[in-house]
């Protein structure tokens, strides 16, 4: 299986405590057979936050050895770069080949690329928030894990 995590989720690992065990208990992204997935964009978030909570120098190391542990998936990639715009446009209602049925969804930046990366990469996207809900039935393979 292919999982791409959200940032959320490797927050939870980064912190290594019982939710991330019950995120390999349940999922097991890291296991052999699996392929664990990671956006660039999850890494700029961890990296502002890191700097944000002046993270020392051994959190930092940890940091680098953490993400060797995933496949890093760029954005600068003409197909994810489409399905952001198309997936912002169909959050916004404005999509006029497929609506929304709804009201539209404002999303981060930042998820809105997640979200076109797991897109294209065929992932199923962990998270622990709703934000993707809306874009299951056209978008995403979500798992949405709730403790």
């Amino acid at each position: 299986m292919n999982y791409l995590l959200d940032t959320n989720v490797l927050i939870t690992y980064i912190r290594s405590n019982k939710y991330s065990e019950r995120i390999d208990e349940v999922y097991n992204p890291l296991s052999f057979g699996n392929t664990s997935i990671i956006s660039v964009v999850s890494i700029g978030e961890i990296k502002s936050i890191a700097l944000q909570n002046n993270w020392g120098i051994k959190k930092q190391k940890y940091l680098k050895m953490f993400f060797e542990k995933f496949l890093i998936a760029d954005i600068n990639a003409t197909a994810i770069i489409d399905r952001y715009a198309e997936i912002d446009a169909f959050s916004q209602n404005k999509l006029k080949q497929k609506s929304l049925n709804t009201s539209s969804r404002n999303m981060g930046k930042n998820d809105l690329w997640i979200a076109a990366t797991a897109s294209v990469l065929d992932a199923k996207l962990l998270t622990l928030d709703r934000d993707f809900n809306h874009l299951t039935k056209e978008y995403l393979d979500l798992e949405l894990i709730v403790f």
